[in-house]
C-alpha cells in the first residue's frame, strides 16, 4: 500500500467516524478501523498513527456538511448510517371499539378542492378502520347544489387515492333524497318538523332572542300539505323552509329550531332539477351516519356543537347514534384555508390557482414535492387526535418528507447566478459521477473543458490564492478575477479535508429556472403576494432528462420538482 493510498484510507475512515458521531472523529476509533481493515500496516503503526492524528484534526475542523459531502465523493457506500428501527407511533385506542365492528367515514363536501386538513382527517379515519378490522365509507355530503361541482368530487377521489387510502364503500348523499323525504314525513307526522315562512333575518333574530316562530304550532296535517306542495315545486326559494321543533332557549344555538330542509332553485351536478327541496347538512349527515352503520365519527372540533343536534334527529327517528371523537382543526403557518379567501386571491391574481404551491390544497402540496408517505407519517407523529388547537410549522412536514426524498431522488449539478471559471491548466476530461451516493441509481458522464461555471455568491467570497474544490473534478486555486471571469489553476485531483467545496457545471450546461415560494400570509395577517423568488441558473445536461413532477436534489442547493413538461422550470421543495 503506497503512502498516498494509506492517506486516502485514513481519510475515509476519519470521515466515516465523524459522520457517525455528530462531526467529531476519534483517533483511537479511526486507528482501530484502519488496522482492522489492513493488518499488513501493523508493522508501521507509529507512522500510520501520525497520519491518523493529522487527518482526524483536519476532518474535525470541517463542517458536518463538508464532511458528508467529501465522504460521499470518496466512499459513497459509507454515507448510509445504521438504520435504527423506531417503535411505530400509534394513535390512542378508540373508545367503545369492537374488533371487526368499527365503521368510519370520509365525508367531504365537494364544494372546493381537497386540502391537507381533509387529508389528515381522512388518514385518521382510515387508520382506525384498519386497526380494528372495520370498514371505511367515502360519502359525499352534496346536498347544497349551489356549492358542489363535478371537479370537486374528483379532487377528493384522486387525493385519497394519492394518499394510499382505500375505501370499502362509496355513495353520494344526493342519491338518498327519497329516504330523506321519508324520514322528514315521519318528523312532520309527529309534529317535530314544521313549515316556516320567516325570512333568514327573522330566523336569526329569533335565535338571538330565544323567541319561538309564529308557525311553530302548525298542525301536522297542514304541515304535510305544505310539505307536498314544496316537494312538487309550489314554492320559490326563500318562501318556505322546514324547521326542527328543538329547544328555542337552549344554550346550544344549534338546537334553537334549526332549518332541516330548504328550497334551492339551482341545478344539482348529478340530479339536475329533479329536486328543489334539499336537506341541510345536519339532517343528511345524521341520517347517513345511521344508514351507513358508522360507529365512530372522527372529525375536527369545529363540528362539536352539532353533535347534540344530530343525536336529537336520530333519537326522533329511532336511529342509532355513533361515538364522537373530535380533534383540533389542522392548520399550517402562513397558509390560508378559507375557500372564500382563496377564491378572492385567485380572482385578484395574487395566486395562480388552487394548485399554487403556497396553498394547502392537495394539488398544491403535490406540486411542492411533498410525498404521501410523509403526510401519513406526519399524521401519527405530530397531528394525531388532540383537541388542543395548534398551528403546525411546515418545517415539521418537510423534515419527514426529506427522509423519503433523500433515499430516492437523483443528485444533479445546478449553479445559481453562474460565473465563468477558466481553468488554465486543465486538459479536457470526462467526469463520471453517481446519481446517488448510496442507492444504485446509475451514473452520468460529464465532459469538462477548460471552462466551467460556479455560483457567483460562493466564488466572490474567496480571494486570489485560496483553494476550493469542485466535487468529482479537482482542487482549484484562484489566480485572479477579471471582469466577470474567474481564473484558476488545478492544484490536485484528490479530495482534501478542510477544502471548501463549490458547486459547478460544465461549459455545455443548460439554462434552468427555479421558483422558490415563501409564505402567503405574514405574521400580521396581511398577504405576502410577492413571495415568489425566481432563481435563474445553469444545470448539467442531465437535467433535461428529469421527468415532469420528478423530484431531484440539486446538490448544495436543495430538493426541486420539475414543474413543466416543456421548459426546464422547477419548484424549490425544501433543503
Amino acid at each position: 500500500m503506497s503512502g498516498m493510498d494509506v492517506e486516502r484510507e485514513v481519510l475515509k475512515w476519519a470521515l466515516k467516524n465523524a459522520f457517525d458521531h455528530g462531526g467529531l472523529a476519534d483517533v483511537k476509533a479511526v486507528m482501530s478501523k484502519v488496522m482492522g481493515a489492513h493488518p499488513e500496516l501493523r508493522s508501521k503503526a507509529a507512522e500510520v498513527k501520525k497520519i491518523v492524528v493529522e487527518k482526524v484534526e483536519q476532518v474535525n475542523s470541517m463542517s458536518v456538511e463538508e464532511q458528508a459531502s467529501l465522504l460521499a465523493e470518496i466512499a459513497p457506500e459509507l454515507t448510509r448510517k445504521h438504520e435504527v428501527r423506531e417503535a411505530r407511533r400509534e394513535l390512542p385506542e378508540l373508545p367503545q371499539a369492537e374488533e371487526g365492528r368499527v365503521v368510519t367515514r370520509l365525508p367531504p363536501e365537494p364544494s372546493g378542492y381537497m386540502h391537507l386538513g381533509h387529508a389528515l382527517a381522512g388518514l385518521i379515519n382510515e387508520y382506525y378502520a384498519r386497526r380494528y378490522g372495520g370498514k371505511l365509507w367515502l360519502r359525499f355530503e352534496d346536498t347544497n347544489p349551489r356549492k358542489v361541482r363535478p371537479i370537486y368530487y374528483e379532487s377528493f377521489r384522486q387525493g385519497y387515492r394519492w394518499l394510499g387510502i382505500e375505501w370499502d364503500f362509496e355513495k353520494n348523499n344526493s342519491d338518498d333524497m327519497e329516504l330523506f323525504y321519508h324520514h322528514a314525513k315521519t318528523l312532520l307526522e309527529k309534529g317535530l318538523l314544521y313549515p316556516c315562512f320567516c325570512t333568514a333575518e327573522e330566523m336569526h333574530r329569533q335565535r338571538q332572542t330565544m323567541t319561538a316562530c309564529r308557525d311553530r304550532e302548525t298542525e301536522p296535517g297542514r304541515a304535510l300539505e305544505l310539505w307536498d306542495k314544496a316537494v312538487s315545486g309550489g314554492f320559490r326559494e326563500g318562501e318556505i323552509s322546514f324547521r326542527l321543533k328543538g329547544y328555542v332557549d337552549s344554550p346550544n344555538t344549534a338546537l334553537r329550531d334549526p332549518v332541516l330542509f330548504r328550497i334551492v332553485d339551482y341545478p344539482h351536478p348529478l340530479k339536475g332539477r329533479d329536486y328543489s327541496l334539499w336537506p341541510t347538512y345536519d339532517f343528511a349527515a345524521a341520517v347517513e351516519d345511521a344508514v351507513c352503520g358508522v360507529t365512530h365519527v372522527l372529525r375536527s372540533s369545529e363540528f362539536a356543537f352539532r353533535d347534540e343536534l344530530q343525536n336529537l334527529i336520530r333519537q326522533h327517528l329511532g336511529l342509532k347514534n355513533p361515538v364522537y371523537v373530535e380533534f383540533a382543526r389542522f392548520e399550517f403557518k402562513g397558509t390560508p384555508t378559507s375557500k372564500r379567501v382563496i377564491r378572492e386571491l385567485i380572482e385578484k391574481g395574487f395566486v395562480g390557482g388552487w394548485d399554487d404551491p403556497r396553498l394547502s390544497t392537495i394539488d398544491a402540496v403535490r406540486r411542492r414535492g411533498i410525498r404521501p408517505e410523509a403526510i401519513r407519517e406526519f399524521t401519527t407523529t405530530y397531528a394525531g387526535v388532540s383537541y388542543a388547537k395548534k398551528e403546525y410549522d411546515w418545517s415539521l412536514l418537510y423534515s419527514i418528507n426529506r427522509k423519503f426524498l433523500d433515499a430516492s431522488s437523483r443528485r444533479l449539478f445546478f449553479v445559481p447566478e453562474p460565473v465563468k471559471l477558466h481553468l488554465e491548466n486543465l486538459d479536457a476530461v470526462v467526469v463520471e459521477a453517481p446519481f446517488h451516493p448510496t442507492q444504485n441509481l446509475g451514473t452520468r458522464k460529464i465532459k469538462v473543458s477548460k471552462t466551467v461555471y460556479v455560483p457567483g455568491r460562493d466564488i466572490k467570497a474567496l480571494k486570489p490564492g485560496e483553494i476550493f474544490r469542485c466535487k468529482y473534478l479537482a482542487n482549484i486555486r484562484i489566480s485572479s478575477v477579471e471582469d466577470d471571469v474567474v481564473y484558476g489553476e488545478v492544484v490536485g485531483r484528490e479530495p482534501s479535508p478542510g477544502v471548501r467545496i463549490v458547486q459547478w457545471v460544465p461549459e455545455e450546461a443548460v439554462r434552468v429556472r427555479v421558483f422558490r415560494y415563501g409564505s402567503l400570509l405574514r405574521s400580521d395577517g396581511s398577504f405576502n403576494v410577492e413571495g415568489v423568488e425566481v432563481i435563474d441558473g445553469l444545470g448539467e445536461k442531465s437535467v433535461k432528462e428529469v421527468g415532469y413532477r420528478e423530484v431531484v436534489q440539486f446538490e448544495r442547493f436543495g430538493f426541486c420538482i420539475r414543474d413543466s413538461g416543456e421548459n426546464l422550470e422547477f419548484i424549490y421543495c425544501h433543503d
